[in-house]
Order: structure tokens, then C-alpha cells, then sequence
């Protein structure tokens, strides 16, 4: 599998990573170690977990695998922080104490010493964001966090943030922006992906598949075993099951047919490949679904099928993020 660099940092990693928000709940144990193995024999080393997903158990079950296969040091982790679990008052809490407690939660639950990559999950408007941003200094500062992100953050929150780190020498930078990107939402490209660009942030995208729509299994009804059927994510896939994603999910079927490939592939080569991204994160339920995404290393789209992609997904532009590009 191909490498790409982290942002501006030293680090690469492979151009997909591997999502387990599904892990310990829609996953089992025996699923979640088919993707893991799955995912190293095909060159991935970038594997993506949050404290929240499942209550914290999708972080104990990467812990228990890296410890099973020994391969902590082969492989590039990253997970987030600041949502709140514990049915408070609270959604989100950057504050020191939290984050603090946050992280030390999430190294014993993954069995180690240290993070590759620690994310805030979302903004706070609670808590000043210097006290955040210090806190991620000192988390890197102390060795247990190398690398730090934000997610989930709008244009100005993202710039603001990327500003305040880099005003200052002895600052740990924002690598990277984890942020909900496909051909179904491609919002960010109208203040986020500029402001990554100038400050040096790589593009982790969440939900490349818009929610599993774009591989064109809803398009004649929402399959018992899909998302869109499940408790847990029925309401998130609803959204993009509208007049405007059907007319996305028919052109990238039939750029899939033209190519010998599938929907899935094209659509995720097609986020893969947009400027800023460093590696869409690739969540599945079963190993076979992990197994039909990682297909996608075989394939780069002609620029004209991209170019017929991009013209019937665009973002509407006005004033401001239009006039003065």
C-alpha cells in the first residue's frame, strides 16, 4: 500500500486507514481481528479509534489485538478525545482535567505507552482553547502523544487553533483535520480544506463511502443487514438517502461499470486522491466488507471520469469562500 505523509510532519502512513467505531459493538472480536490481519497483509499501518466508540471498548479490543500479534511498534494509532461518556451534563469537555484523564484512560485501554496521533473530537465552546492546545503540548511534551490533530472542527475553529500552535516556537503543530469527507458531503471545501492547506493539516476523511450509500446498496431499499437497518446508525445513513445522492450513487455506478470496478472503489479512489488528503478512514462491519475496500489500491480514476464526478457532486460556492479564491 502506498504511503503518504502525515501533514507537514516526518511521519507517513499508508494512504487508508482502518476504522473501528464498530468495533465491540456491530463488530465481534472475531470480525474485528479478520479486518486487523486483513488490513496488515495489505500494507495498511494507519488504524483509527476514539474513546467514545463503544464506550471505550473499541479501544480495549486494538489493545488486546496489538498485544496478541505484538505489533504495537508496526503500526501508527490514533484516537480522539473530549467527548463525555459518563451521561453528564457535558457533551464535549477539552478542559485539562479531562483531557488529562481522558488520555491516560485511553493508554491503558489500548496497552500502551504511547499515542502516534491524539485527536480532539470536537470543539468546546465551554473551555478556552488555549487551555486545550496547552494541554496537547504538554501531552506531547511527555511522550505519550507524539503527534496531535483536531476533528470535526469548522473553518474558523480550525484555523484559529492551527494559528495559536504555530505562533510560538515549542508548540506542537496540528498535523492533521479529521473531518466527514465524500461525493455526498463535500462541505469542507469550502473553509476547511483551505484552511488545512495553508497551515500544513492532512485531510483524514471520515465516512468516505457517504455512510455506505455510495456503494449503491440503498438505491432499491435499505438491506436488513446494513446500517441503514441497524438501531445504532439508521438515522445517521438517512440523511443521504435523498433525490440529490441517488443522481451521485447513479454516476458513480456507472463510472464503476465503465471501469470493470465497483461503486465502492470509485468512490473511495475519488476521495482518496482530492487535494489535502493523507488517507480516508475505511470503517467496516465484516472482514469481507474491509477486504472489497482495500481493492481500491488497484485503482487511480482517469481525470475525466474524476472531472464528471466532481461536477455532479459539487458544494455550492458563494460569498466569501467563492469570491476571493
Amino acid at each position: 500500500m502506498q504511503r503518504r505523509a502525515l501533514g507537514r510532519s516526518g511521519l507517513t502512513v499508508s494512504r487508508l486507514c482502518l476504522g473501528t467505531m464498530t468495533w465491540a459493538r456491530d463488530t465481534d472480536e472475531h470480525e474485528a481481528r479478520g479486518q486487523y490481519a486483513a488490513f496488515r497483509e495489505a500494507g495498511g499501518d494507519f488504524i483509527d479509534t476514539a474513546d467514545v466508540y463503544g464506550d471505550g471498548d473499541s479501544e480495549k479490543l486494538l489493545g488486546e489485538i496489538l498485544r496478541e500479534t505484538r505489533s504495537r511498534d508496526l503500526v501508527i494509532v490514533a484516537t480522539k478525545a473530549v467527548s463525555v461518556v459518563d451521561g453528564g451534563e457535558r457533551r464535549r469537555d477539552a478542559s485539562r482535567a479531562h483531557l488529562m484523564k481522558a488520555l491516560d484512560a485511553s493508554l491503558q485501554r489500548l496497552q500502551t505507552d504511547y499515542i502516534d496521533l491524539w485527536q480532539m473530537h470536537a470543539w468546546d465552546s465551554t473551555t478556552p482553547i488555549d487551555e486545550t492546545l496547552a494541554t496537547l503540548d504538554d501531552a506531547v511534551r511527555s511522550g505519550k502523544v507524539r503527534y496531535v490533530g483536531i476533528s470535526n472542527y469548522s473553518g474558523w475553529q480550525t484555523a484559529r487553533a492551527a494559528t495559536w500552535q504555530s505562533a510560538l516556537p515549542g508548540r506542537a503543530p496540528l498535523s492533521t483535520t479529521q473531518m466527514e469527507y465524500s461525493l455526498l458531503n463535500r462541505g469542507i471545501e469550502r473553509e476547511v480544506v483551505p484552511a488545512a492547506e495553508a497551515f500544513g493539516m492532512g485531510i483524514l476523511p471520515w465516512s468516505p463511502l457517504g455512510r455506505g450509500v455510495l456503494t449503491g446498496k440503498y438505491r432499491d431499499g435499505t438491506p436488513a443487514d446494513s446500517r441503514g437497518a441497524s438501531a445504532h446508525f439508521g438515522g445517521f445513513v438517512a440523511p443521504f438517502l435523498d433525490q440529490r445522492s441517488n443522481g451521485i450513487v447513479d454516476a458513480v455506478i456507472t463510472a464503476a461499470r465503465g471501469l470493470g470496478s465497483t461503486p465502492l472503489e470509485v468512490a473511495l479512489a475519488w476521495v482518496r486522491d482530492r487535494r489535502g488528503v493523507v488517507a480516508p478512514i475505511v470503517g467496516a462491519r465484516t472482514s469481507a466488507q474491509l477486504e472489497q475496500a482495500l481493492g481500491v489500491e488497484q485503482l487511480t480514476l482517469p481525470q475525466e471520469i474524476a472531472d464528471v464526478l466532481d461536477e455532479v457532486s459539487a458544494p455550492s460556492m458563494a460569498y466569501p469562500e467563492k469570491a476571493y479564491r
